[in-house]
């Protein structure tokens, strides 16, 4: 699930994994991505940090709060240089930090290799 305000940059990561064959769904807030949750979402969460509203340090809240990390990775998309303080020990539960502006070839491969972790956690698990 790609989760980003930007409909530019959404739309952009969103060609670029239909292309490589990924199955990709969208959010362009706090509000969708939670609702593709409440549908049953289960999979790797590539969030911006930085949107209007519930920011993805608030939304990565709710999904904790609500019990849905069990069976998804967040994968935190930004324009920050590094992870900042007001995670509030959020640190522990994201997967990867993925800054933009970012290579697709390299985007390609880093959610790749999650994807498979995560798939070979959900066939063990």
């Amino acid at each position: 699930m790609i989760v980003d305000d930007d409909d530019c940059i959404r739309e952009t990561v969103y060609e670029l994994l239909h292309s490589e064959n990924f199955s990709v769904v969208t959010a362009n807030g706090c509000a969708e991505c939670l609702q593709h949750l409440r549908n049953g979402f289960h999979g790797l969460i590539l969030m911006d940090v930085m949107m209007p509203g519930k920011n993805g340090w608030e939304t990565l809240r709710e999904i904790e709060s609500h019990g849905w990390m069990a069976g998804n990775m967040v994968i935190m998309l930004t324009a920050l240089g590094a992870p900042d303080d007001q995670m509030d020990g959020l640190q522990e539960i994201v997967t990867d930090y993925i800054t933009k502006p970012f290579d697709p070839p390299e985007l390609i491969a880093t959610l790749r290799s999650y994807i498979t972790s995560l798939q070979l956690l959900q066939i063990t698990g």
